[in-house]
């Protein structure tokens, strides 16, 4: 089979090839194509490919041969006979993430990149260069599945699905992590629960695990221990969670503690896309004038990047930041839900995922068509959303005006309208003001004029 990876000299392409040679099946992935636009950048990542399928055949032989990998800065080429299509582009790069987070913060608001004013900055220009490569595979590969990790995930993964149906595919780490951490924290394996989990991308919830019928989330909700011993304990505090009822996904952290976060991330001398492009810049640069060491460099930065995610969320306040847990620095996670996508659809190998697809009703409070993240059933079919539990009041409002504001989003992107784009803005929950709205996007007009300036 036919993976073309779009975004093809990001930092996180090994972890998807590392997962491809771990899959040993008849019917697997035995090529791979690369696109990117920064020719560059796909020269180091395939260096660190090479030596990473070396490495892999020196500590775990498995006489089977890994997948070719090609380059290319031709989309079309890439795209054509594609069996599946895996999206991990950044419209704009890290420069572009920069401004996300520092035209936020500048106006008093949140400054991150899928979440708040940020995430509509983002999927503004997002959605016109998703919605062209949508297009080009359904002429060039009309077969093949569209693996979406390209962020705001939900939202470009509900604009592509608008040019080819069903067969895009949402993915993401977050609720998959959550839950495996509930499920250790209770003494049990993932595999034999029940997941009852809802929402949108970094907007969902854990509202139960059942074994047999019965519900072990009030256990662990009871057991302080336990609960201040996992990540979510230690990120919105035992109290909130008891309080809620069920365990929210992490990046819920922006909305809960809205000002803490503005705070804590105003207050670092850097954000987060700073961090990074300092980070890559260095990385790239480093591998291409020492190649030999392209997969050691590549993992040292990797644990870095790792360690130091979500950063600002685990400052407690009086200087201190807790740790995160050594799984969750080493476990990766979008790779393996990436890989077990691939193998139900293509292999028939069932597979119980927590996806972003259109609901059908899922979720009760949305429309039919919209794209939620829910626990789906997935074989050669593709997806089914599995019945969840009706979202408490709170929760369904929150969704429901974030889903409101990412179809605005999808509407100014494609009409170039402005007005739409100030609207999306206004009606974001962390935005606090049309006024500041306006600002917003005046600021993006001015800093990023390349994506924005054609606004009408």
């Amino acid at each position: 089979m036919k993976l073309v990876i779009l975004g093809g000299g990001g930092f996180r392409v090994p972890l998807v090839h590392g997962a491809l040679l771990r899959d040993t099946a008849d019917r697997r992935v035995t090529e791979v194509v690369l696109h990117d636009t920064d020719a560059s950048r796909l020269d180091v990542m395939r260096l660190v490919l090479s030596a990473q399928a070396e490495r892999a055949a020196r500590l775990a032989p498995s006489g089977v041969a890994p997948p070719t990998v090609t380059a290319t800065t031709d989309l079309d080429a890439a795209i054509a006979g594609a069996d599946f299509v895996f999206s991990a582009m950044r419209v704009g790069g890290l420069e572009g993430r920069t401004a996300d987070e520092r035209i936020s913060l500048d106006l008093g608001l949140l400054g991150q990149e899928t979440t708040g004013p940020g995430g509509v900055g983002y999927g503004l220009r997002t959605v016109p260069v998703a919605l062209d490569v949508a297009d080009r595979i359904r002429r060039l590969a009309p077969d093949a599945w569209v693996i979406n990790f390209t962020n705001p995930a939900g939202l470009v993964t509900q604009a592509m699905q608008s040019v080819l149906g069903g067969r895009v595919v949402g993915i993401c780490d977050s609720p998959l992590g959550l839950a495996k951490r509930a499920a250790g924290a209770l003494g049990h394996d993932l595999d034999d629960l029940e997941i009852d989990y809802a929402g949108l991308n970094h907007l969902g919830w854990l509202t139960a695990l059942r074994l047999d019928g019965r519900d072990l989330l009030p256990d662990l909700l009871a057991d302080e221990r336990a609960l201040a011993g996992i990540e979510e304990g230690q990120l919105f505090g035992t109290d909130w969670l008891r309080m809620l009822g069920c365990l929210p996904n992490e990046y819920l952290y922006y909305y809960y503690f809205t000002r803490d976060s503005i705070a804590q991330i105003a207050g670092a001398p850097q954000t987060r896309g700073e961090y990074l492009l300092a980070q890559q810049a260095a990385f790239y640069d480093g591998v291409a004038g020492c190649p030999e060491q392209a997969w050691q460099r590549w993992d040292a930065v990797r644990r870095e990047r790792n360690a130091t995610y979500m950063q600002e969320t685990r400052d407690s306040g009086d200087g201190e930041a807790h740790e995160r847990a050594e799984a969750d620095v080493e476990g990766g996670g979008y790779e393996g839900v990436a890989l077990a996508l691939m193998a139900a659809i293509a292999r028939d190998e069932p597979a119980r995922l927590i996806l972003n697809v259109r609901g059908g009703g899922a979720v009760a409070g949305l429309p039919d068509d919209a794209v939620v993240e829910v626990p789906c059933r997935v074989d050669a079919a593709g997806p089914v959303p599995a019945a969840v539990s009706p979202l408490p009041g709170h929760a369904l409002g929150l969704v429901q005006q974030v889903k409101a504001v990412d179809e605005l989003v999808i509407r100014a992107a494609t009409e170039r309208s402005r007005s739409l784009a100030v609207e999306a803005f206004a009606l974001h929950p962390l935005v606090d003001s049309v006024t500041v709205a306006r600002d917003l996007v005046a600021a993006y007009e001015r800093r990023l004029p390349g994506f924005y300036g054609g606004l009408r």
